[in-house]
């Protein structure tokens, strides 16, 4: 899987997906650094982070910044509930960094209720399966690195899309492989609320994202 090293690879490739996201009226934002923070209210969230906490959060809020303007929404401040960003009212937004990368996307909360992205340019020991798959996904991810990696993001993706409805764990969403080597997902306790998600490799790193309408 990719490094840090492989950085300035996933971030054009990551910028390639933007054609692809943008025909579903989804913006995509990418950032390395986040300079200052935007307003007060952030300022106020990065000032009690440790470093490179505080560094993840403002470059994730600039990629997220960016994406917001491409998609024609202002870019104001995200602030946060606990770890969650809260995108400005009538905004829909997602952010996800790894390997000191960050990428957001954005659209307007008429067309979606909430985004879910995830990036992941490290991949996982298989000896983690059992963090992230239950019993009933081992099996078509059994012996694969890329398998459980693209299971697990996908995953985070689902669990951010599905705001209220997500479990309190990775564990309680359920995932099949699904159409174009994608994932459809759900709460276990609530298998009507799925959401569909999309995966790419991005320079030999995993982007997946959920739309949940």
């Amino acid at each position: 899987m990719a490094t840090v090293t492989d950085r300035a690879g996933v971030e054009h490739a990551l910028l390639a997906l933007r054609p692809v996201l943008a025909v579903s009226g989804i913006a995509l934002g990418v950032a390395t650094d986040g300079g200052e923070p935007f307003g007060p209210g952030e300022a106020e969230l990065a000032s009690a982070m440790p470093e490179l906490r505080r560094r993840d959060f403002l470059a994730g809020r600039r990629a997220a910044r960016r994406a917001l303007a491409l998609a024609g929404l202002p870019p104001r401040e995200i602030l946060a509930d606990g770890r969650r960003p809260v995108f400005p009212e009538g905004c829909a937004g997602t952010i996800s960094h790894s390997g000191g990368l960050a990428v957001a996307l954005a659209a307007p909360a008429s067309r979606f209720r909430s985004l879910g992205c995830d990036l992941e340019t490290r991949g996982l020991p298989l000896e983690a399966a059992h963090l992230v798959l239950g019993e009933d996904e081992r099996a078509w991810a059994a012996g694969s690195v890329r398998r459980l990696l693209f299971a697990f993001s996908a995953k985070e993706a689902a669990f951010k899309a599905l705001l209220d409805a997500a479990p309190s764990q990775l564990l309680g969403v359920a995932l099949r492989p699904g159409r174009g080597g994608g994932f459809r997902a759900w709460p276990r306790d609530f298998p009507e609320r799925a959401v569909e998600v999309r995966c790419r490799g991005v320079a030999g790193a995993a982007f997946t994202w959920a739309v949940r309408l």
